[in-house]
């Protein structure tokens, strides 16, 4: 007897497949479209230092407080309703945010625009275990695939699309994306409510977000291991945000490129993303060579710096291409956390616990930036700064390396898991 084929991921799944795809590309390209056009928006009025620093911590902050809450949410409304209201808030906020009238109302509407990402963020590996559960790796893939897509693409046409129609049509067409994310959900929140027999595997109802356990997870900050793996999430969240709200600000003033140049820069950055999620889990997976990518993100990412305070008009290109190695950290933390963890509560709370610690470290730098700007008034003791951040990879990749998991490490300090 032959196991059954998988089903099409088209037949009686267009729609969720449809959500997927809109709601993947909404998470991310809110991120990088806006510090690429802020010298057009200071033409109108002007954004302070400080306030550009909060707004490069809204995403981070926004990720951690929401990555606690929507679970909650979950059980209460529901994946796709979740998913519908977020999309339809992150669109609000998308026009908000394209008609703020000074820089606290950008930063209001931002802080609006990622709470709202930071739920789909959560609901969206649900959505996939939900409807596609004998295609988790595909969509998986491709829904990594889309946010790699969708931080390159925006920088890309920011500010072509600013210089041609101003920065507030450039900030606001992001949410005609977001709408059209809405739709599919809305129509399977109605379908749900009606029988369907002929496609009686798609059972969204038994699918809730995992939540860490309370017990397991107060284990954890008493493990090396654990912290290492936190600590590799917050070198890559923090080098992708903080480059994300900074980068083009300080190409423009030490590299001497334009802004149009800069956001193209940007988008080169957001892109190195793609080829790491397709490398690393292969990297770490088959050939378990975990020191491999520590090392050559360690290596690159110190590069990058040094060229960008020693010769920044040198070879610009290579050294953004250099500081876009990091981000290899982030495939390597999914794919740790399943390794590093032998039961499903160990990798449930492993996963809450590196967020939670990762975007608060991220959430730092970005205002980090602001800070030792402003007490400076250069940029060289910023990226001083930002290269030890990726000194730190050193101690944790060395921690991480060691083929063992959570579990082991605590019965071997404390006793029985």
């Amino acid at each position: 007897m032959t196991a059954p084929r998988p089903r099409s991921l088209w037949r009686g799944r267009m729609l969720a497949l449809v959500g997927v795809v809109f709601v993947a590309f909404s998470l991310r390209s809110a991120v990088a479209a806006l510090s690429p056009i802020i010298s057009e928006i200071q033409v109108d009025f002007p954004v302070p230092t400080g306030i550009l620093g909060l707004i490069g911590m809204a995403p981070p902050v926004c990720f951690a407080v929401f990555g606690i809450v929507t679970p909650a949410l979950e059980r209460r409304f529901g994946l796709e309703r979740l998913a519908a209201a977020s999309m339809i808030v992150a669109a609000g906020a998308l026009v908000a945010r394209a008609n703020a009238a000074d820089a606290v109302g950008l930063l209001i509407a931002t802080t609006v625009l990622f709470a709202a990402v930071g739920v789909g963020n959560v609901v969206l590996p649900p959505l996939i275990k939900a409807y596609f559960p004998e295609r988790i790796g595909t969509m998986t893939a491709v829904y990594s695939s889309l946010l790699s897509v969708a931080a390159f693409l925006p920088p890309l046409v920011a500010v072509p699309v600013a210089d041609a129609a101003g920065w507030r049509f450039s900030l606001g067409m992001w949410s005609v994306l977001a709408l059209v994310a809405v739709v599919p959900w809305v129509s399977l929140v109605v379908r749900s409510r009606m029988p369907s027999p002929a496609d009686p595997e798609v059972a969204t109802g038994a699918i809730e977000i995992d939540a860490p356990a309370p017990g397991v997870l107060r284990r954890l900050p008493r493990l090396p291991l654990a912290w290492a793996i936190a600590g590799s999430f917050g070198v890559s969240a923090a080098s992708v945000y903080a480059c994300f709200a900074w980068l083009p600000v300080v190409l423009v003033d030490i590299a001497g490129v334009s802004h149009a140049q800069a956001g193209a820069l940007l988008s080169l950055f957001g892109a190195m993303g793609l080829p790491w999620s397709i490398i690393v889990p292969i990297v770490i997976t088959r050939w378990r060579r975990v020191g491999v990518i520590y090392a050559v993100a360690l290596t690159a990412g110190v590069a990058g710096v040094l060229g960008m305070v020693l010769a920044p008009a040198a070879a610009t290109v290579l050294w953004v291409v250099l500081l876009g190695a990091p981000q290899a950290l982030f495939p390597a933390v999914l794919v740790l956390i399943q390794l590093r963890s032998r039961t499903h509560e160990g990798a449930v709370a492993l996963s809450g616990f590196a967020q939670s610690v990762g975007y608060a470290i991220a959430a730092l730098f970005p205002l980090m930036f602001a800070v030792v700007h402003e007490a400076t008034g250069s940029w060289q003791p910023v990226l001083v700064v930002f290269g030890i951040l990726f000194l730190a990879t050193l101690p944790i990749g060395l921690v991480v390396s060691r083929p063992r998991t959570i579990e082991d490490e605590w019965e071997r300090r404390h006793g029985a898991w």
